[in-house]
């Protein structure tokens, strides 16, 4: 029997395509919609009637979108004609299914441009001209060479496979055995792609291994390849560290006599950031030292070429990828206690309210006076102190925390954004794989150093102004209304009240947060606000930053692990003239091109971290099938649930053919999956236990299924009440929080 009124439109099939992202058979379609018996027909005409008016291409067996290449593509350089002119086409283009490709000029810059040649690789933002033509500008240059895989060699009966490791991967690839060069069964390994010559299966040659499967140590090593991080200096890089020493006073300013200390994790291996507060009349003299990393990189170097490529430091469970070499980043530009160090310093002067009054920049040399840590430093303000915090407590610690309270009320009074998400840690056993995750302790001694290093961000940033000199900004822009209007009515439900239109301040948002705090789900408006932020990104451009509710703020406090802040050094060096190091002409002029660089980077380190730490909770998740779990469900979609457990943070999907026998409906509106017949509901936010029924460490994806037949809703909340559970126009909206495994 044919289910008309609940039969996904031509735009749902449309929008799960696209939500997909590649290639999908009429069968997964099918199921994921819970279609069935004559229908299957229905969907049939449909997905014809969208492949004649050219809306999806058919591709074999399965469909794909046919649109525009998205504004920032993987291009592939084609030609280099007699002129210079550079031409390129779309990386992800297959001519016999698609047609000629679209023709993309890239256009001219001052470094990347000249250096291209044929089929190199690029990431570029593409402007639309017309159907076939696009213009590229250069974001960054790949080392990496396009066909290669990443995966899992396999010995299946007769032959060799390389299963890829990447979780959107279509399909297997078989290893002739003239091609395997020394793989076995479980290694890790790089493929490179072999024309196909007329064969109906892909292939690939393997190029090098990087591991064993088995190892716990390769989950970072994937993660490191599959996302392009360099992890090994080159030589000439190494070789200009030798003989690097620490610097005489000269014209530096002496302050050796001032007892700096260093505060950081227990685990920290690189102290970079020193502090000291002073009383004074008017409220507190500060002291904020950084590692004066500019003396040593300096600009067009070879370390600071690998800098710049590498844009941060990287960090996983088990390891860090510095981006600076050992002997820099662990050694001279590392404030350790007792030992002379080169240093860029900013005192600032705050009044009793907080706020900055007055700053200066200098090149300093100091000597931290001690080594300390949060957990050391909180217990030492508690009362329990130890031989080294004890007497440091009146002229050190105690005026720390003085001070840091003056900066904490002058946070709460300008707003700044208060969401109260707790970081997870992942646990690491001594042999390399994961043993548990706790969360981290937030406590007062990292607010201080976190509210010393804000400040001295906003006076960076406010000296460069006043110079009007060159300047690499943290911004963060305010809330797009769309997002806002998403979510408006879910906080509704709660008894919250969100502004219409834009919201400009983030003392708006924390004002719904604390009602929220109050209610034992706030945990979920904190995190429904979260998804309504824009990223924090790199500019020459200043807008403020929304989130800090700063109308100045650029990262000056680590150039030992971000390159933005090695250039914010350079250009106050040159501004104020602090001697040699400073900003370069060449830098001045490319600081649009260096910043989206960095924001590029720093977005890729970010993404190989997650998938880091899903590879390390699946492989934990994978020895422990069918155990029962509580967890919150983060995500609804027409296809299934996004749960997150409560103890370990892991993510996986429930999917929808898998929940209660019923047949489920999506209601947009109340953020919700509905049994038709039984009106068993799953909504977000709600709490609910599950069993793990898969969990691949080397993809990092987790299979869940519902423990019991009852729903999961939360007391209290109210919608207001619909015609249908439908949204208007039939328009459905996929939450992107993950990509899901096709069937096989």
């Amino acid at each position: 029997m044919s289910d008309f009124e609940n039969f996904p439109t031509k735009e749902d099939i449309v929008n799960f395509i696209r939500y997909i992202g590649e290639p999908v058979s009429r069968k997964f379609i099918a199921d994921n919609f819970s279609i069935k018996g004559d229908d299957r027909r229905n969907l049939r005409n449909m997905l014809k009637d969208l492949e004649n008016s050219g809306t999806i291409i058919k591709q074999g067996k399965e469909y794909l979108i046919k649109n525009r290449l998205p504004s920032v593509s993987v291009i592939e350089i084609t030609e280099i004609d007699i002129d210079g002119d550079i031409f390129a086409k779309p990386t992800d283009w297959d001519e016999d299914i698609q047609g000629s490709f679209p023709i993309i000029e890239v256009m001219p810059d001052k470094k990347t441009y000249a250096q291209l040649k044929e089929k190199d690789r690029v990431l570029a933002r593409l402007t639309y001209i017309s159907d076939n033509a696009y213009e590229a500008r250069i974001i960054k240059q790949f080392d990496t060479e396009r066909g290669k895989v990443l995966g899992v060699v396999q010995h299946l009966r007769r032959k060799y496979i390389l299963k890829p490791v990447n979780k959107k991967a279509k399909s297997d690839f078989d290893i002739p055995q003239i091609e395997l060069n020394g793989a076995q069964d479980g290694d890790i390994a790089i493929g490179e792609i072999i024309p196909a010559r007329g064969l109906k299966s892909k292939q690939v040659r393997i190029t090098s291994i990087i591991g064993k499967e088995e190892d716990p140590k390769i989950i970072s090593l994937i993660a490191i390849h599959e996302n392009g991080i360099r992890y090994e200096f080159p030589e000439e890089v190494i070789k200009e560290c030798e003989g690097m020493k620490v610097p005489p006073l000269n014209k530096r300013e002496d302050l050796r006599n001032i007892p700096l200390v260093t505060i950081d994790g227990a685990d920290a291996k690189d102290f970079d950031d020193a502090v000291f507060a002073q009383k004074t009349e008017e409220g507190f003299h500060l002291i904020v030292a950084i590692a004066d990393v500019s003396y040593y990189v300096r600009p067009n170097s070879y370390l600071d070429k690998e800098a710049y490529k590498r844009g941060n430091s990287t960090y996983f469970p088990d390891r860090v990828v510095p981006m600076l070499p050992e002997a820099l980043s662990n050694n001279l530009c590392s404030l350790r206690p007792n030992e002379d160090r080169a240093c860029m310093a900013v005192h600032l002067w705050i009044n009793d309210k907080g706020e900055l009054i007055k700053y200066k920049f200098v090149r300093g040399l100091m000597r931290s006076v001690a080594r300390l840590v949060y957990e050391q430093v909180q217990a030492a303000k508690e009362g329990i102190t130890d031989d080294v915090t004890k007497p440091l407590m009146e002229d050190v610690i105690n005026p720390l925390y003085e001070a840091y309270k003056l900066l904490d009320e002058a946070r709460i009074k300008r707003g700044a954004l208060d969401l109260d998400m707790p970081e997870r840690q992942i646990l690491i056993d001594k042999n390399g794989n994961m043993a548990g995750v706790k969360k981290r302790l937030r406590l007062d001694a990292h607010k201080l150093i976190e509210e010393f290093m804000i400040l001295a961000n906003v006076a960076a940033a406010k000296a460069l102004e006043a110079k009007k000199a060159p300047c690499i900004y943290r911004i963060h822009d305010q809330p797009r209304a769309e997002k806002l209007d998403n979510v408006r009515e879910f906080v509704q439900a709660f008894g919250l009240s969100l502004p219409k239109g834009h919201i400009n301040k983030p003392i708006q948002i924390n004002t719904i947060l604390k009602k929220a705090a109050k209610s034992p789900y706030s945990h979920l408006i904190s995190e429904i606000m979260l998804r309504t932020q824009s990223q924090a990104i790199y500019s020459p451009d200043n807008i403020g930053h929304f989130g800090l509710a700063l109308t100045h703020y650029a990262h000056f406090t680590s150039p030992i692990r971000r390159y933005a802040d090695l250039l914010v050094h350079r250009s106050l060096i040159r501004a104020y003239g602090l001697g040699e190091g400073g900003l370069s002409d060449e830098e001045k002029a490319t600081l649009d091109e260096k910043s989206e660089h960095i924001s590029v980077t720093e977005r890729t380190s970010a993404q190989a971290e997650r998938e880091a730490i899903d590879r390390f909770t699946s492989a934990y998740l994978s020895e422990q099938i069918g155990a029962e779990f509580s967890g919150k469900i983060n995500g609804v979609t027409r296809f299934g649930l996004f749960v997150t457990l409560d103890e370990s943070g892991a993510d996986g999907l429930i999917p929808i053919r898998s929940l209660p026998d019923d047949y489920y409906i999506h209601d947009e509106e109340k953020h919700a999956l509905i049994g038709r017949k039984s009106r068993r509901l799953y909504r977000l936010g709600a709490p609910l236990t599950i069993r793990i029924k898969e969990s691949d460490a080397m993809t990092g994806s987790s299979i869940f299924e519902v423990v019991g037949k009852q729903g999961a809703d939360i007391p209290g909340i109210q919608f207001k009440k619909t015609k249908s559970p439908k949204p208007k126009n039939n328009k459905k909206k996929f939450h992107k929080k993950k990509k899901f495994k096709k069937k096989k």
